[in-house]
């Protein structure tokens, strides 16, 4: 296989990957940040297996006249943050419990190559669980994040499988 059809290969099952994946977020807030239409965006968003929390995201949306402006069409930046909160009682399911977490949520940035993404991970010795909203592109990692917290130390919480020792 050579490698422009290996790179065609990885763009095409990317795609069909972000778009296969269940998206659960719902705009729920819009600012405008100039005159050139450029938006925050704040979506908010379920965890598909923790009940009884949402996590807020912004992220920046980039205006058909900057995209003109910039020469850029195709990507927004990677800036973005989360604060992620108890609106309900908390009910965890079948949750990854490894260091490397679990992906809930996946939005795309570009229309191929950047993705916003909501990383869980559950810190077992603070019974904490961590969400981290961070950037994927498929040729250059991003260091820009954003982190939140639940700690679950004295809350009533039920764990369908029990909870991890």
């Amino acid at each position: 296989m050579s490698r422009t059809v290996r790179a065609l290969f990885v763009a095409g099952l990317a795609a069909f990957t972000a778009t296969a994946l269940p998206v659960h977020a719902e705009t729920v807030g819009e600012v405008g940040v100039d005159w050139l239409g450029n938006d925050i965006m704040i979506d908010a968003v379920t965890d598909p297996k923790i009940k009884g929390v949402t996590c807020h995201v912004t992220y920046f949306d980039r205006s058909v006249i900057d995209r003109l402006k910039n020469g850029n069409w195709f990507e927004d930046p990677s800036n973005n943050s989360i604060a992620c909160r108890q609106t309900g009682p908390i009910e965890i399911g079948d949750i990854d419990l490894s260091k490397d977490g679990e992906e809930v949520f996946r939005a795309g940035l570009s229309l191929v190559w950047k993705n916003l993404l909501v990383t869980r991970i559950y810190d077992r010795k603070n019974d904490t669980l961590i969400y981290l909203a961070h950037s994927r592109e498929l040729t250059d990692g991003s260091a820009k994040m954003s982190i939140t917290t639940i700690p679950l130390y004295g809350q009533t919480v039920t764990w369908t499988n029990g909870r991890p020792e």
